[in-house]
């Protein structure tokens, strides 16, 4: 992996994106989309997640965010490995999951052609943190952040989106505390 993709400044505020293998549209479902929540509050209270700005899409997750104990991989890290586990296993016992064995031959697919994964994977494995050090970088990836649902044609306004922190920064209350920018 290149240096590029590494966190270098343990105390910085990150930009992260990470995408379910295949870009698989998993999180159309809130019963899955409810883990990642579940699993950010987790982060934020019990790993000194400081989650800044944050969207869920229906492949893929967005972040800014830091770490109080200075360890941003080590929390992005337990939070993958936590949420590949739990959400592959919902979809096991999912029994209205029309999409459960296509899905799960997908991920014992990327696992297999995967050189440290056995059995399921299923996030990709890189995360590309982009470390935020400019309050012009700063806005450029929370704009990103929050009009992702635009730009991909599910909502007209950012704070329209469920999953998403928008709403707060448009003066309501989203589904997960934040710190402001």
């Amino acid at each position: 992996m290149s240096r590029k993709y590494k966190f270098l400044n343990k105390e910085g505020l990150y930009f992260v994106s990470f995408a379910t293998v295949y870009w698989i549209d998993v999180f159309i479902r809130p019963i899955y989309t409810q883990i990642i929540i579940d699993s950010l509050i987790y982060c934020q209270k019990n790993l000194g997640m400081d989650i800044y700005c944050w969207c869920i899409m229906p492949s893929h997750v967005h972040l800014i965010y830091g770490a109080k104990n200075n360890n941003p991989e080590v929390i992005v890290g337990r939070f993958k490995e936590y949420t590949s586990k739990k959400v592959v296993a919902e979809i096991v016992s999912n029994i209205q999951e029309s999409r459960k064995e296509w899905m799960l031959w997908m991920f014992e697919r990327a696992a297999s052609k995967s050189s440290n994964v056995s059995g399921r994977q299923f996030w990709q494995h890189d995360n590309r943190p982009i470390e935020l050090w400019s309050a012009h970088v700063i806005e450029q990836k929370a704009d990103y952040i929050h009009n992702n649902p635009v730009e991909a044609g599910f909502v007209v306004e950012a704070h329209h989106w469920q999953y998403s922190s928008a709403i707060d920064y448009a003066g309501g209350k989203g589904l997960i505390d934040i710190e402001f920018l």
